[in-house]
């Protein structure tokens, strides 16, 4: 929804098609969504740009291999930027604009076996969830366009809507009353091998354990931890600056291809 009210003309194109199709429904029923075309392709470009998880989910190594000449050892743990390859520019036209015709006259799925469009994974491991998500999304759009008109409030311009992505961490407890703390900023990380050298390991702390340790660092513990900054796109930007797979205690971590 956000992207659709960040994007007036998609808006209107999607909502246009739900209600010349729907029309005469009083509500938005499952068996009623098969005629829609353009809808589809709304969802697929969101999962593009927004996949549900960025990092999918950890991987192991069964047997040790070789992938762009770094060795990966059997029972390596691999993470795949799902993020990050759907918006590559090496396989995707303007990959940061929100253009659901993309998929219009385009064979790529994710059904898994387009390696360039993966937001619910690949292979005999990918999202078992897939479906009843997708069903859910469908219709839940569908009824926001079918029963409603959509703005932004206060005069809010399409252009001026803020799409940047954030982590929040929370601990127990409440931010104390009247008390104003500026969150710490996300802190390169540095690698003790030079740009683009085969690593066969590397000391640098994964972004789940640095997050943890912002938390447990905190001056108040008891606030909000804010990384502007979310670690796939973090993760992103360092590996494209460095080597795009780092070997860490027998985990490989961001393996982006």
């Amino acid at each position: 929804m956000a992207e659709l009210m960040r994007n007036p003309r998609v808006m209107r194109k999607a909502q246009d098609e739900v209600r010349r199709v729907l029309a005469g429904q009083e509500m938005v029923t499952e068996d009623s969504l098969g005629e829609l075309r353009y809808l589809p392709l709304v969802i697929k470009e969101s999962l593009r740009l927004h996949p549900p998880a960025p990092l999918l989910i950890p991987r192991e190594c069964r047997s040790p291999c070789r992938v762009l000449g770094f060795d990966v050892p059997a029972g390596a743990m691999v993470l795949v930027n799902a993020w990050a390859i759907g918006r590559d520019p090496k396989h995707w036209d303007t990959p940061e604009e929100f253009v659901p015709e993309r998929f219009e006259d385009s064979g790529v799925d994710f059904k898994g076996t387009d390696f360039e469009f993966i937001p619910f994974g690949a292979g005999r491991q990918m999202c078992p969830g897939k479906g009843f998500g997708l069903a859910n999304m469908d219709l839940a759009l569908a009824s926001l366009l079918y029963h409603f008109d959509w703005e932004l409030p206060g005069g809010t311009e399409p252009g001026e809507l803020d799409m940047t992505e954030r982590i929040t961490t929370r601990r127990a407890g409440s931010r104390p009353a009247g008390r104003d703390h500026d969150p710490p900023a996300l802190r390169p990380l540095a690698c003790p091998h030079g740009p683009r050298a085969p690593v066969r390991e590397a000391r640098f702390v994964c972004f789940s354990f640095f997050m943890q340790e912002i938390c447990m660092s905190s001056a108040h513990p008891r606030e909000h931890v804010h990384v502007n900054v979310p670690q796939h796109q973090s993760i992103k930007d360092f590996f494209e600056r460095e080597s795009p797979i780092y070997y860490c205690k027998k985990s490989i971590f961001n393996l982006q291809l």
